[in-house]
């Protein structure tokens, strides 16, 4: 895990923590002006409980990666605009907004906390790194603990896949003996209508019978009744 050292010395280190400006507000509270956006120097030097000297200074060294970071300088008509902007928004007189003699420098809250990765006499600024460095290293934990959590799940996954290995063989024969059992059932289905069929003959015999039987009857009452007339 990185120290505060290596923080305040590599620009790599900081370009990884510049996504986290939410550590900000755990510090302390960060006024913003009235867009939601933008810090003014004063408030930069305010939040870190230092001078305005000190936050151009750090500004000034390092002047291209703060750049990068949202840092902007107004002049001319950009500074005229930008501070009707704000009276609009503030909802005051020209006395509401403080107006800046030729240029304004404004800060986004990532190049605030860009400035906290820099600025090495605040008492806030460490806070801010040490949050940072906290943050990182309970992330880093979660990861390790993830990552055993996987561990552990592929160890469990090739187990599965041995017994599935095994179970393969078991599940064709099991297979084999169902197709050999489907065809049982379809002879079976073949015998059965074959036996519908030849029943259904039966008992069409049985009705041919069963008239035949009729008739006779018939005949031998005749000749009874013919027998006792003699």
């Amino acid at each position: 895990m990185p120290t505060e050292v290596a923080l305040l010395e590599s620009r790599a280190l900081r370009d990884e923590q510049l996504g986290r400006v939410d550590v900000l507000d755990k510090v302390k509270s960060l006024a913003l002006l009235p867009d939601g956006i933008h810090v003014r120097t004063e408030d930069v030097a305010r939040y870190f409980e230092v001078s305005t000297e000190v936050i151009k200074k750090v500004t000034l060294r390092h002047r291209a990666e703060m750049e990068e970071n949202g840092l902007t300088v107004l002049r001319g008509s950009d500074l005229r605009a930008f501070q009707g902007d704000m009276q609009s928004l503030w909802g005051g007189g020209q006395e509401s907004y403080p107006q800046a003699a030729t240029q304004l420098r404004l800060y986004t809250r990532r190049t605030v906390l860009n400035v906290a990765m820099l600025l090495r006499d605040s008492d806030v600024a460490r806070c801010v790194r040490t949050y940072l460095l906290d943050a990182e290293g309970e992330l880093r934990t979660r990861y390790a603990s993830l990552d055993r959590r996987v561990t552990r799940i592929e160890s469990c996954l090739s187990g599965v896949g041995s017994a599935l290995q095994e179970l393969g063989p078991v599940l064709l024969r099991m297979s084999e003996r169902l197709d050999s059992l489907d065809r049982r059932v379809e002879v079976t289905h073949q015998v059965i209508g074959a036996m519908s069929l030849r029943l259904t003959d039966v008992q069409q015999d049985v009705v041919r019978m069963d008239a035949r039987l009729n008739c006779f009857g018939r005949q031998l009452k005749e000749l009874r009744r013919r027998g006792g007339r003699r």
